[in-house]
């Protein structure tokens, strides 16, 4: 729903009436994960998708016919390849979608969306199944670190269903939990939907080139939040990196040193000059970052590593090292080397092995990582 949110914000302010489908689980070769959102404006518009277009259309007529009743439903589509091709799910996998109507005392879309644009940690708990009180099928929680927004008029359940939605929070997660009618885990009577939206990675760019332009841009693309960085304050401009959320002007391994980095992530050190590079780079090989790239020609990446060893650095740190940065794709322009880096980002987030699809075989879509790259 991240994607989606600014334009959901806007319907719900104008007061239309909102249809929205979530994608709550999945199995076998499904084309999209769980939290993937639909949503169905009433005058026709549809915005998103549940399944990369696969089963669309069948979606649409549910969330239409939710708009007529105020009813919400959980459907599933392909539970076999037959019935998978009939409403266009064609890969044969399964996935389970629950459809809703949606106004604001259902869900405050404008309190979302400025929580996601703030980047503070929320997560969306709604309850999509209750065996014994089926009026509180489409009720949602807005549940932050310290507080939570909405009711469900359930006791033990609520406090349940916030400390599991907490959970999920703290590991970027989303998915199903089961609970029962007061609040026991591993029950069948209640199913709850958590959807979390955690700040987003963060991108550390370093060196203020051509290259760091088109980087930007693909990482804004893949849902990081992109700082720019280089000392030459001529180069780090905002006018330069418009795709960037921010261009600081500041030694490198300065900025690195006191700015907040974690295993989601991503510094790629573009500058290939070793005044600005090796301060950097003995900085991240001290962090927990998960990814660390590095520019440059193999003789580049030689002499990088010993001015590194004379710094201290000993081998074990050096191999988590990306360099050279991204995946043999051939690529020689900014734009191809920001693909070739945006490529090794996904295959490490999502476990691939780089090599191309049609020499492979198995399953296409590995289980997602909860908390990214």
């Amino acid at each position: 729903m991240r994607e989606e949110i600014a334009t959901l914000r806007r319907w719900q302010a104008d007061g239309a009436r909102i249809g929205l489908a979530t994608v709550s689980m999945t199995s076998q070769s499904a084309p999209r994960g769980p939290g993937a959102t639909m949503a169905l404006h009433e005058d026709g518009d549809v915005l998103g998708s549940v399944s990369g277009g696969c089963v669309e259309g069948a979606v649409v007529e549910v969330a239409t016919e939710g708009l007529d009743t105020g009813t919400p439903q959980r459907v599933t589509y392909g539970i076999s390849d037959d019935e998978a091709f009939a409403v266009g799910l064609t890969c044969g996998g399964t996935i389970e979608v629950f459809v809703r109507p949606v106004t604001r005392d259902v869900l405050d879309l404008d309190e979302l969306a400025r929580r996601i644009d703030e980047e503070v940690p929320v997560a969306v708990a709604t309850v999509i199944d209750h065996a014994q009180q089926p009026e509180m099928i489409g009720r949602s929680l807005l549940v932050g670190e310290e507080t939570v927004d909405g009711h469900l008029d359930a006791g033990e359940l609520e406090r349940a269903v916030v400390e599991g939605a907490r959970g999920m929070l703290g590991q970027g997660a989303t998915g199903v939990r089961h609970y029962g009618a007061t609040g026991q885990r591993r029950m069948e009577d209640v199913a709850v939907l958590i959807e979390s939206f955690a700040p987003r990675p963060r991108m550390l760019v370093f060196g203020a080139i051509d290259f760091a332009g088109a980087v930007a841009s693909v990482g804004s693309f893949l849902g990081y939040h992109v700082t720019v960085c280089d000392a030459r304050a001529r180069f780090a401009t905002d006018l330069r990196f418009p795709d960037a959320d921010e261009v600081v002007v500041e030694w490198p391994h300065r900025y690195l040193a006191d700015t907040a980095v974690d295993q989601r992530t991503a510094i790629c050190v573009l500058t290939h000059d070793p005044k600005f590079d090796v301060p950097v780079l003995k900085v991240a090989l001290q962090t927990d970052a998960g990814y660390i790239g590095v520019m440059g020609s193999r003789r580049t990446h030689d002499d990088r590593l010993a001015r590194l060893r004379e710094e201290g650095v000993d081998d074990e740190a050096l191999a988590r090292l990306r360099s050279p940065i991204g995946l043999d794709l051939g690529a020689r322009t900014p734009q191809e080397t920001a693909v070739s880096i945006a490529a090794e980002l996904v295959m490490l987030r999502h476990g691939g092995s780089g090599v191309a699809l049609t020499h492979t075989d198995g399953p296409i879509h590995r289980d997602r990582s909860p908390a990214g790259a």
